[in-house]
């Protein structure tokens, strides 16, 4: 079992960056992928980046490709999402997931969500 807890998320201007963090409850962390998702009002929920259990690769939606960056540290039990050159359009809910399936934003573990809002 492992539990999510997202931070970092908060109101930031139109170019600006935020650093998001979720940290794991568990000893199997490290077993799994972990990923990140948002959800702006009215949409669906969409996949934004993912790492593999040993952070060797990395995945990313194309829409924050080159802006964002996704990093994990098994030690602390914690992964992160750098955002950087933000978007009003980037304003969403960011929730973190354990075990993610990219194809169906399904994943085994989910946090409870931290908002992000980009203001122009």
């Amino acid at each position: 079992q492992v539990q999510l807890v997202e931070s970092g998320g908060g109101l930031v201007q139109a170019g600006g960056s935020l650093r998001l963090s979720c940290a794991a409850s568990g000893r199997t962390f490290s077993r799994y992928a972990m990923g990140w998702f948002r959800q702006a009002p009215g949409k669906e929920r969409e996949f934004v980046a993912a790492i593999s259990w040993s952070g060797g690769s990395t995945y990313y939606a194309d829409s924050v490709k080159g802006r964002f960056t996704i990093s994990r540290d098994n030690a602390k039990n914690t992964v992160y999402l750098q955002m950087n050159s933000l978007k009003p359009e980037d304003t969403a809910v960011y929730y973190c997931a354990g075990d993610p399936t990219v194809a169906t934003s399904h994943a085994r573990y989910w946090g409870q969500g931290t908002q992000v809002t980009v203001s122009s």
